[in-house]
């Protein structure tokens, strides 16, 4: 799962924001177990352990499930969720101008992939799945999540500097996770970043997550399958390269030629990689952001 710092978060917040859930959350994750095993564990009344468990369950931290027992149903309860990811705001550079351009998942100029691979728009898939040539198909264009189990896509989005437009910095913005047949929330996966042919970096997702239904994921997408992403934020600097404020690598604005009309950017699973896990990209209409792939160059004007 992943939130950010609005009040739509504030249930999640507050439901661990107690030592007794907490405990609750720990004895989960060993086995599900009903209310009154775990009241025996907390040394708590079963009363009090469900008011506890109830709130937890509001917050889709867990989920319960009435079974028969020996004495009639009892509520069995288990874990939702295996993660939890915070997105703080984004920091904003308003003493720089922007040009912003914003780049549909099918829209790739370029590609190599390998089975498991597919695409899909917001209403069906596209082609066949697991057949490379269909990443070809007319409709791909209007696809708004693709994923491929090793390659590449490359897209191309337009330089909009002019002669006495300075970079100060790239920050291209997309929603990612790795590739496995059906869901595995943990699948790392290592993507590799190229711009301009130059590698910049290269950072492993941690998964392919389906453990809740992704906000902008249409109703008929299978449940098991990939729900959502991580949204990742890479920034190109005058000093280094960044993903969510860490560096991974040391390629900076004077290593990429701003010099042609048109950037390419290259997002890949190698050969080779310690995890070769896949990839999946979420556009508008899936995963939990309401985005395709961003890009913005801030930039100076020259004296």
């Amino acid at each position: 799962m992943e939130i950010s710092t609005t009040t739509d978060a504030l249930p999640i917040f507050e439901a661990l924001a107690s030592d007794t859930r907490l405990k609750i959350v720990n004895l989960l994750a060993e086995k599900e177990m009903n209310i009154k095993e775990m009241a025996e564990k907390l040394y708590m009344s079963s009363a009090i352990v469900t008011r506890h468990v109830k709130q937890l369950e509001e917050a889709n931290i867990i989920k319960t499930e009435r079974i028969p027992g020996k004495a009639g149903s009892q509520k069995v309860c288990t874990l939702a969720i295996d993660q939890l990811f915070i997105r703080f705001p984004r920091v904003l550079y308003p003493e720089y101008e922007q040009h912003r351009t914003s780049i549909k998942i099918g829209h790739f100029t370029d590609f190599s992939v390998e089975p498991t691979c597919g695409l899909a728009t917001k209403d069906n898939y596209v082609g066949n799945l697991d057949d490379p040539k269909h990443f070809m198909n007319t409709q791909r264009m209007d696809a708004d999540i693709l994923w491929f189990s090793k390659g590449f896509v490359e897209y191309k989005f337009p330089n909009m500097l002019t002669a006495n437009e300075h970079p100060e910095m790239l920050e291209l913005s997309l929603e990612l996770s790795s590739e496995f047949p059906v869901s595995n929330n943990n699948w790392p996966s290592d993507i590799t970043f190229y711009l301009n042919d130059k590698n910049i970096g290269t950072w492993t997702v941690p998964g392919n997550f389906s453990d809740v239904r992704g906000r902008m994921t249409p109703s008929w997408w299978p449940k098991e399958n990939s729900q959502y992403g991580l949204l990742k934020i890479l920034r190109i600097n005058n000093k280094e390269t960044l993903i969510d404020g860490e560096a991974i690598s040391t390629i900076s604005l004077k290593d990429i030629d701003f010099s042609q009309p048109l950037m390419k950017l290259k997002i890949s699973v190698e050969e080779g990689s310690k995890y070769v896990g896949g990839l999946t990209i979420f556009g508008s209409s899936f995963g939990n952001y309401n985005q395709d792939i961003e890009s913005t160059i801030y930039y100076s004007l020259k004296d």
